[in-house]
């Protein structure tokens, strides 16, 4: 991605090196599938950074804690993807003659305190309606690379747009009317909502790709097929299938690959909101 030159957040909030990790959960290795299986599910991570784009202050090293020189570069692009993020939705809540509340972001490193309670980079990255954050250990794009072969600057920054995509389903009430949904329906039922939920998510960090690139030329070769790939690679069966040999779909709540890519991948292709009602059609449709 073409990021020269851009600005960075003022939503962010670095908490790295705040929380230990908590032993006994083994390595990085041990925990990715676990991770991408929970993020898929509707994780919520965090990132932090601040206007000037410095990190990893006197302020900042906690308990020991030193971010690498990597961390600090992923860092700086968090902060600029949400910037990203903020220039796009601002503009099309405008059009829809809504003012946009523009959410924060927390990095944090081993586990974190959220609105939405206690947790660990185990989880992966996730969204909390709670305290409208959006929470990140920046470690879980080295597993994407490494752990998933799911690299590269713009599936990274698939992952946080689709954690703004929930922000913008909160915003649209949309979130709090599919967790209603799901409270009273079966378990099976409930799945179901949260695919379609996700599915959204996905669309929405798409329509954001699209207008990004709109605003300011972004994209380069190669980018789309990098975000196609981590959705193909994050999908509920291919990741069932990596951690147990095997899938069940009626225990799927983030869709499977090919639905998370159709719904990025429309969402790239027609950077239109009006287009992604994953609600309405039916489930064996999505």
């Amino acid at each position: 991605m073409r990021l020269d030159g851009r600005r960075f957040s003022n939503n962010i909030s670095d908490r790295r090196g705040a929380g230990k990790t908590v032993a006994g959960l083994g390595g990085i290795g041990g925990l990715v599938i676990v991770a991408l299986i929970v993020w898929l599910a509707g994780g919520d991570p965090v990132s932090v950074l601040n206007q000037t784009g410095q990190f990893a202050t006197s302020d900042e090293i906690r308990n020991g804690y030193v971010p690498s020189d990597k961390e600090n570069e992923y860092a700086q692009f968090a902060s600029r993807i949400l910037a990203g993020t903020e220039d796009v939705w601002n503009e099309e809540f405008k059009k829809m003659g809504l003012t946009y509340q523009e959410p924060k972001m927390v990095l944090y490193s081993g586990s974190v305190n959220s609105g939405c309670g206690n947790a660990t980079a185990s989880v992966g990255p996730f969204y909390c309606s709670a305290d409208q954050t959006i929470y990140i250990d920046l470690s879980f794009f080295e597993q994407m690379e490494k752990e998933m072969g799911a690299g590269g600057d713009f599936a990274y920054a698939y992952v946080i747009a689709h954690e703004v995509g929930h922000h913008v389903q909160y915003l649209l009430g949309i979130l709090d009317e599919s967790h209603t949904a799901q409270a009273k329906v079966s378990q099976k039922e409930a799945n179901q909502i949260s695919v379609r939920t996700e599915l959204q998510a996905d669309f929405l960090a798409g329509v954001w790709a699209y207008n990004d690139n709109r605003l300011f030329g972004s994209l380069e070769p190669g980018d789309i097929e990098e975000a196609l790939n981590a959705a193909s690679k994050i999908g509920d069966d291919y990741l069932q299938k990596q951690a147990q040999g095997y899938s069940v779909p009626e225990t799927f709540n983030h869709g499977r690959s090919d639905q998370r890519v159709k719904w990025l991948e429309k969402g790239l292709t027609t950077g239109n909101i009006k287009y992604g009602d994953t609600f309405t059609p039916s489930y064996s449709s999505l």
